[in-house]
């Protein structure tokens, strides 16, 4: 949600935020929405005059009518209720063909030709793309195809989708030959590509202003990028379901080479889902970047692995991205966002272990992200914030658990402005707690005292009982690749982070015991699912 408010010249209104499924009568509290400042938006999303309230309601239900009530308050005066329907997206599905072409690879010394049908395929994909048409489904024989760049000869409809499928046993292999591109849907929409094999090409698929584009089980050997759509704002390009799939690069770990443009999927525009994916040595796991910029997103449950520089990467994003219940193991920097255009952007209950720089990167004068319930674990400082002397603006915490091995536990060298940190818990093995806005606190308490830090709860010390349970721990050292499954957060029975949460209506309703518990994950919760499902999972 969007909404500009006129008005307000001191910035003191507030929009709180009701929903229900539609035709139920009882409604549920969410967050409020998210006073951004013009001077940190994007042109397009500044209110001139006025302010922009944005903010997302989270973990609905799919496919569903919600009912919701914005209830604007001034306490200079004035009161504005607003009542909308909107219904959330749903899983896409694929409908039933209209025809189903046949594709066998084109041999040394074949001529491309065919019909498509079972008797007389399509002898070569280029000559199947080339007369695909809304409604067909492409299934492809098992073999390489070696023609470079493919390229659908057009787009297909939302009802009737273009189809590409392979048979999901590794056989179907779309083989770049070192070209710049191997599958060009640039300016294409409503494509489906499902159980191929990718690989060899500098960009293995290129979906610059594209829309709706499915991408489910394949998997993408990344030379230097897998799924790449650049260049769109908000409308430009929207609705990509990228999911299930596999992408493996070619970073080791430890870090050695300095940044390396090695990217899984880089993605632009707005309405898109990047979910269960398996991403392993690579650059950056998911990257925004400078060309282009993302709305209205959700990035969530994927096992990313590797990543010589981030795991996530939201940079340049303007209002309602969300990145959550990602589990980021061998990484350099955890989460970037350097810069999001005023926010919101929400991130929240992501499992974070060795990286060697800090698990949220937050620089070039990034504003208005939401950090709640995430678990950092880590060797060197528990939270770490260093963009020398930029701005760091409107960043709210809640509810995280950030682990380290030295002092301070909370460092910032950048200049906090709006900020608004709070209940948060730390450990580290003692020395100062904070170095924040030039000043040195000692511990939480003095922070707190201070005012200048914490204008509430201030932040818990975890300690001297054991904070997790099983054998998860810090990293021993930060050049050891971990497997992803040791990244296990979950908390011990004796953890001071149990029952030490405050209530942040819609992101932690379920909680179990007095309060919620701090971090990433419920005691006695199991953990959540990362990266590809089964398939029955999926749908």
């Amino acid at each position: 949600m969007r909404w500009p408010i006129f008005g307000d010249a001191n910035g003191n209104a507030t929009v709180e935020v009701a929903y229900r499924p539609a035709g139920k009568s009882a409604w549920s509290p969410a967050l409020p929405l998210f006073r951004t400042h013009n001077e940190k938006l994007s042109p397009e999303n500044r209110v001139s005059g006025g302010h922009l309230f944005a903010g997302s309601i989270v973990d609905l239900a799919p496919d569903t009518e919600y009912e919701i009530e914005l209830r604007l308050q001034d306490p200079d005066g004035g009161t504005r209720i607003e009542k909308v329907e909107m219904r959330t997206a749903a899983v896409p599905r694929r409908p039933a063909p209209l025809r189903r072409l046949h594709v066998v690879p084109l041999a040394p010394g074949i001529e491309p030709g065919g019909t498509g049908t079972r008797d007389d395929p399509f002898r070569g994909l280029a000559v199947a793309l080339a007369r695909a048409r809304p409604g067909d489904v492409l299934t492809l024989g098992a073999g390489t195809y070696a023609e470079t760049p493919l390229v659908i000869g057009s787009s297909g409809t939302a009802e009737h989708p273009i189809v590409l499928e392979g048979t999901g046993d590794g056989s179907v292999i779309l083989d770049g030959r070192g070209s710049p591109v191997l599958l060009d849907l640039r300016r294409r929409s409503d494509i489906w590509l499902d159980r191929l094999v990718l690989r060899n090409a500098e960009h293995l698929v290129r979906a610059d202003l594209a829309s709706r584009i499915v991408a489910t089980r394949n998997r993408f050997l990344v030379q230097r990028r897998g799924f790449v759509a650049f260049g769109a704002a908000y409308r430009e390009s929207v609705g990509f379901y990228i999911a299930d799939n596999v992408f493996i690069g070619t970073t080791r770990w430890p870090r050695s080479a300095g940044i390396e443009e090695v990217y899984a999927i880089n993605i632009t525009g707005a309405g898109h889902v990047v979910a269960h994916n398996l991403i392993r040595n690579v650059g950056d796991g998911v990257h925004n970047g400078d060309n282009g910029r993302m709305s209205a997103s959700d990035i969530h449950n994927n096992e990313i692995d590797v990543c010589t520089d981030d795991g996530i990467e939201i940079d340049y994003s303007d209002t309602n991205v969300r990145v959550f219940r990602n589990r980021i193991t061998n990484c350099f920097a955890g989460i970037s966002a350097q810069p999001v255009h005023g926010g919101p952007a929400y991130v929240f209950r992501n499992l974070i272990f060795n990286v060697q720089y800090s698990p949220f990167k937050l620089h070039n004068h990034t504003a208005g992200v939401l950090l709640f319930h995430n678990t950092s674990v880590t060797r060197g400082l528990p939270f770490s914030i260093s963009p020398g002397s930029e701005t760091v603006s409107d960043v709210v915490t809640r509810n995280n658990l950030f682990v380290g091995t030295s002092a301070p536990a909370l460092r910032s060298t950048g200049r906090m402005i709006r900020c608004d940190f709070d209940n948060d818990g730390y450990e580290w093995p003692g020395g100062a707690f904070a170095l924040w806005n030039g000043t040195t606190f000692a511990s939480p308490a003095d922070a707190r005292a201070s005012g200048a830090l914490y204008a509430r709860r201030g932040a818990w010390t975890m300690g001297p009982q054991r904070t997790f349970a099983g054998r998860f721990t810090t990293p021993e050292n930060l050049e050891r690749r971990y497997e992803p499954a040791f990244n296990d957060p979950r908390l011990g029975p004796q953890s001071r982070a149990i029952d030490r949460g405050v209530d942040l209506p819609n992101f932690n309703d379920r909680f179990t015991g007095r309060a919620p518990d701090l971090g990433c994950c419920e005691r006695d919760e199991p953990l959540p699912r990362f990266g590809p499902r089964p398939e029955e999972l999926a749908r």
